[in-house]
């Protein structure tokens, strides 16, 4: 089934595996997610599933939430996502039914996507990981200069502009990022925790999404391959 959960970064730490090796992992709690609506293709010309997370005070939402969170018999949620689902699938969803962590159990990978953090402005040696000009001699505070641009001029280089996609300096991070396929290590089922292998997108607190892993390495395809067989 496909599902989608949201969840919080709470951070990175470590976990000492059963063959002694140091697993660095990072915290999400993820959930509990209610679904506040179902849509179908009669109504909606699509189907999905949308869900709840995180309790927000009444004064700190808006009534037409509060009204839209009260159908489905929930107090009123900070944030709401949908993802699609096929006409099956969606008739494994009620309208109030409340996902949580258990639900990831028996799934090896998942995908996490959130923003990373904004780093402002910044040069090329830290954005594009240029290597910068020459420390010797002759190079006059020019260490960090990103070079000629010209050979990428519009035009074969006699127009006024610069070609798409050039390498410069500019605004960095703050951007929806998707890491694929993490290890899931472990679930706290009973602190609503799950613990993925490496880092994830977002500073501490940040709110993350968290579904089943859509596209697989070739290693990682055949360890699910052989769990399900």
């Amino acid at each position: 089934m496909s599902m989608i959960m949201l969840g919080k970064k709470l951070g990175m730490t470590r976990v000492l595996m059963p063959e002694g090796l140091s697993v660095p992992v990072t915290v999400i709690e993820c959930g509990p997610c209610v679904v506040t609506q179902l849509r179908t293709a009669e109504k909606d010309r699509y189907t999905a599933v949308q869900i709840g997370f995180g309790d927000v005070k009444a004064r700190r939402s808006t009534i037409p939430m509060i009204g839209h969170d009260a159908k489905a018999g929930t107090a009123p949620k900070r944030h709401h996502r949908e993802f699609r689902v096929n006409a099956d699938e969606l008739a494994g969803f009620t309208l109030g039914q409340t996902l949580t962590v258990k639900d990831l159990e028996g799934t090896l990978y998942v995908d996490v996507t959130g923003t990373s953090k904004g780093k402002g402005f910044q040069g090329t040696m830290k954005r594009h990981n240029f290597k910068g000009m020459c420390a010797s001699h002759g190079t006059e505070r020019k260490h960090r200069s990103p070079g000629s641009i010209g050979s990428l001029g519009s035009n074969r280089g006699f127009g006024g502009g610069l070609k798409k996609g050039k390498k410069m300096s500019g605004h960095m991070g703050a951007a929806r990022v998707t890491v694929r396929s993490l290890d899931i290590i472990r679930i706290v089922p009973e602190q609503n925790l799950i613990l993925v292998k490496g880092p994830v997108p977002g500073h501490n607190q940040s709110t993350v999404v968290v579904r089943k892993s859509t596209r697989l390495y070739r290693s990682k395809a055949k360890k699910v391959a052989a769990a399900a067989g």
